[in-house]
C-alpha cells in the first residue's frame, strides 16, 4: 500500500513540474490593437481639417466599396485616402472637390444682387436662416442643387442662396468689377430710382452697407450700377463713397455705442445681420462693421477674438458673452452675446435691440442673462481674429 502511494506522488510530482515548464515555455499571445473603423478615421481627418462647419465643408462616408461625399480642402481629401490606405483600406475614391466646375463652369464667383440675401443652411426655402449678405458683397460658389447654390461671404461663412438672389461671373469679371469706384448706402432704409427722382418708380430697396458701382455723379444723385448691370439713381444724401467712408470710420467707445443704441428696438431675426432684423451675434458684428471692423459671424466664434477682459475691468465696446458653464461633463457653451455700454448695462438683441442691467435696482435688471454670464472680450485695440476694413 505505502509503496502505491509512493509512487503515485512520484507521478504526481513529474506530472506537475512537466505541466509547469511547458506553460514556462508557451509564448504569451500578442495584445491585439483594434484597427480604426472608416468612419473613425473620418472623424479625425474632420476634427484635424473642418472642426467649424459653417466655414468649411468636409463631408465623406463608406458607400459600399468606396468613399464619396465633398470638399473644399483638397489638402483633406489627400489626408483621408492617405490614412485609409495606410490601413488597410482599398476603397475607391468618390470625394469631390469643390468648387464643383462640372456644373458651374468657370463661373465660380458671384456677387449679391439684392439689397440682403438669405442665406440658408440647404437648398430649401424651409431651411434654417443661417445669415446673410447685403448687396455688391462677393462671394466664391462650391457647388449648386437645382436653383440653389453653395456660396461663402469674404469672411468664409458658408450657405446657401437662391439662385435669382446673386449675378454669377468669372474670376476676371469678378477682378474688373472690384476694381471699379463704388458708394456705400449709408442710411438704414432707402431706395434707388430709375431716374433721378424719387417719385420715380424704385429699382430695388437699400440698407445699410448695400455696395452699388459709380457710373455718373449728378446734382443731387448718383447714377448707379447693380451687379447684373442694372442702372439706378440714389440721392447724393444717402450715400456715400466707399473708400471715402473707410477712411472716415473711427472705432471709438462712444462711436460703438452711438452705433448700437441707433438701432434699438429693430426687430429680433435669426440669421439676421441686416437692419431688416438681427441676432444676437448678428448685431453686434453691425455695430462693428459699420465701425470699419469686421467680426465673425456668430456668437460661438466672436468669443474667441479680441482679448480677455475682468468683469470688473469692462469698458464701453466690450462683447459680453452668456450661455452653460463648463462642468466636467461636458465644455462650456456660449449661446448668447451683447456689448457693454457702461453703467453696468449691455445692449443685446434679444426679441429686440434693447439695453438690459445687471443691478438688480435697476428696473431692466436681466436676471436670466446674469445668471448665465460666462465671459468678456475687448476688440478695441486688438488685432485677433478681426479684420480692419480700412486695411
Amino acid at each position: 500500500m505505502k509503496v502505491i502511494q509512493l509512487r503515485s506522488l512520484i507521478f504526481l510530482i513529474v506530472y506537475c513540474s512537466f505541466s509547469i515548464a511547458t506553460f514556462a515555455q508557451t509564448p504569451k499571445p500578442a495584445i491585439s490593437v483594434a484597427k480604426p473603423t472608416v468612419y473613425s478615421i473620418i472623424e479625425q481627418v474632420r476634427k484635424k481639417y473642418a472642426p467649424d462647419k459653417r466655414v468649411a465643408i468636409f463631408q465623406a462616408e463608406l458607400d459600399s466599396n468606396r468613399i464619396v461625399g465633398k470638399t473644399n480642402l483638397p489638402l483633406a481629401k489627400k489626408d483621408l485616402l492617405n490614412r485609409l490606405k495606410s490601413n488597410g483600406y482599398i476603397l475607391a475614391d468618390a470625394v469631390r472637390i469643390l468648387p464643383n466646375t462640372e456644373e458651374l463652369g468657370d463661373k465660380i464667383y458671384a456677387f449679391v444682387n439684392v439689397s440682403v440675401v438669405n442665406m440658408r443652411s440647404q437648398p430649401k426655402e424651409p431651411a434654417e436662416l443661417a445669415s446673410q449678405a447685403l448687396l455688391g458683397t462677393s462671394l466664391k460658389i462650391f457647388d449648386k442643387d437645382r436653383y440653389w447654390y453653395q456660396v461663402q461671404t469674404p469672411d468664409n461663412y458658408i450657405g446657401w442662396v437662391e439662385g435669382t438672389t446673386i449675378d454669377r461671373i468669372t474670376k476676371e469679371e469678378l477682378d474688373s468689377y472690384q476694381a471699379k469706384t463704388k458708394l456705400i448706402f449709408s442710411k438704414p432704409y432707402g431706395f434707388s430710382y430709375t431716374k433721378p427722382d424719387e417719385n420715380a418708380q424704385t429699382v430695388s430697396d437699400l440698407t445699410w452697407g448695400d455696395l452699388l458701382v459709380v457710373k455718373d455723379t449728378l446734382k443731387d444723385f448718383y447714377e448707379v450700377i447693380y451687379p447684373d448691370n442694372r442702372k439706378a439713381f440714389i440721392a447724393k444724401n444717402e450715400a456715400i463713397p466707399y473708400q471715402k467712408w473707410k477712411q472716415s470710420v473711427m472705432p471709438t467707445e462712444q462711436n460703438l455705442v452711438n452705433t448700437a443704441t441707433r438701432m434699438m428696438g429693430l426687430p429680433y431675426l435669426w440669421g439676421g445681420t441686416s437692419w431688416k432684423g438681427v441676432d444676437c451675434s448678428g448685431f453686434t458684428r453691425m455695430i462693428y462693421q459699420n465701425n470699419g471692423i469686421l467680426l465673425p459671424r456668430d456668437a460661438s466664434q466672436q468669443v474667441f477674438v479680441g482679448e480677455e477682459v475682468a468683469f470688473e475691468q469692462l469698458k464701453a465696446g466690450d462683447l459680453l458673452f452668456f450661455g452653460e458653464k463648463a462642468t466636467t461633463e461636458k465644455s462650456e457653451k456660449v449661446v448668447h452675446v451683447g456689448m457693454w455700454i457702461g453703467n453696468n448695462q449691455f445692449i443685446h438683441s434679444s426679441g429686440m435691440v434693447k439695453v438690459s442691467s445687471f443691478d438688480k435696482n435697476f428696473t431692466n435688471y436681466d436676471a436670466h442673462n446674469a445668471s448665465r454670464y460666462l465671459r468678456a472680450r475687448r476688440i478695441l485695440g486688438s488685432e485677433k481674429g478681426i479684420v480692419s476694413l480700412k486695411k
